[in-house]
């Protein structure tokens, strides 16, 4: 009888605040989604942070006939001899782990894999690719300084430090994240507001029953429950329909780009971040009703 009177009492309120009910229902769905996708994103970074670091090289380039850069200007291509004396200079330094060399029939292959633009293959031949040694370091830690010493050296046209080029990549994502996290938190106190005020509408539009709630003996969570439970409700149906945004995100979004990606977003995350913001809509509901009903509810 008790349980019937309590689901009573929460359909009452649900229907007579029904405008305030779907406004919170859409903010908590919004700041919700808003927060799972933060939160993926700053885990797609992570990934790709962990995946990258071990693996980031030095590009070591040695000058080609008409070379256009300033250390390859006065002077021909790099010689057999040039390139032995400094491929011993790289490996006898202590941070290089491995040194490799790309000809540039190898650099023509990775170019033509790599290159999308049909433009640009078509009009790049073999012997425009420059020779290049690729540098592993046991710290990547130590790839600017080590890119420092081999710059100026005879023979070497450029040195990319690979990290310098994901670091654009890492920052953009970063913000992207930081940006996404930020409108969360705004939604999440838009969200917390619209509830105290569901509540409070709604206790006083119950005022008379509450009140004769009280004459009776009721207790105060007795009293209280129909509210928090209707907090909770708006919380669970927001939270469902932030965890369709967000398998949609994860489809249209990352599904799309994971061809880019070398450690791809996995379902398993998505599911630890759809259960995380689910639970905390919820409780930021609960919470949000109880103290507004223990602040503005006199039991």
């Amino acid at each position: 009888m008790r349980a019937n009177f309590i689901f009573s009492e929460v359909w009452i309120g649900l229907r007579r605040n029904l405008t305030m009910t779907i406004a919170v229902i859409v903010t908590v769905a919004v700041g919700m989604a808003l927060l799972g996708i933060g939160l993926m994103i700053n885990s797609q970074v992570s990934s790709l942070t962990g995946y990258w670091t071990d693996k980031v090289e030095l590009s070591v380039y040695l000058c080609t006939k008409n070379s256009s850069f300033p250390a390859c200007r006065n002077r021909g291509a790099t010689t057999e001899q040039e390139q032995a004396t400094l491929k011993q200079t790289i490996q006898q330094m202590p941070d290089v782990e491995r040194v490799e060399f790309e000809d540039q029939a190898q650099a023509y292959k990775n170019f033509q894999a790599s290159e999308s633009n049909r433009l640009l293959l078509s009009v790049t031949k073999v012997e425009d690719m420059p020779e290049s040694f690729r540098v592993k370091l046991k710290d990547p830690d130590r790839a600017p300084a080590v890119a420092d010493s081999l710059r100026g050296q005879p023979g070497v046209s450029n040195v990319v430090n690979q990290r310098e080029l994901l670091q654009s990549v890492f920052g953009f994502m970063g913000k992207l994240r930081n940006m996404a996290l930020g409108v969360a938190i705004l939604m999440v106190f838009a969200a917390t507001l619209l509830i105290g005020n569901t509540v409070r509408l709604s206790a006083y539009n119950r005022r008379r029953e509450t009140g004769i709630m009280r004459l009776v003996g009721a207790s105060n969570i007795y009293i209280q429950l129909p509210f928090v439970m209707e907090g909770l409700i708006a919380g669970l149906i927001g939270g469902v329909f932030a965890a369709v945004l967000l398998i949609i995100t994860k489809i249209l979004i990352f599904e799309g780009i994971q061809t880019y990606m070398a450690a791809p977003l996995g379902w398993n995350t998505v599911a630890g971040v759809i259960t995380f913001t689910m639970v905390i809509g919820v409780v930021i509901c609960v919470l949000a009703s109880f103290i507004t009903l223990r602040r503005y509810l006199r039991v």
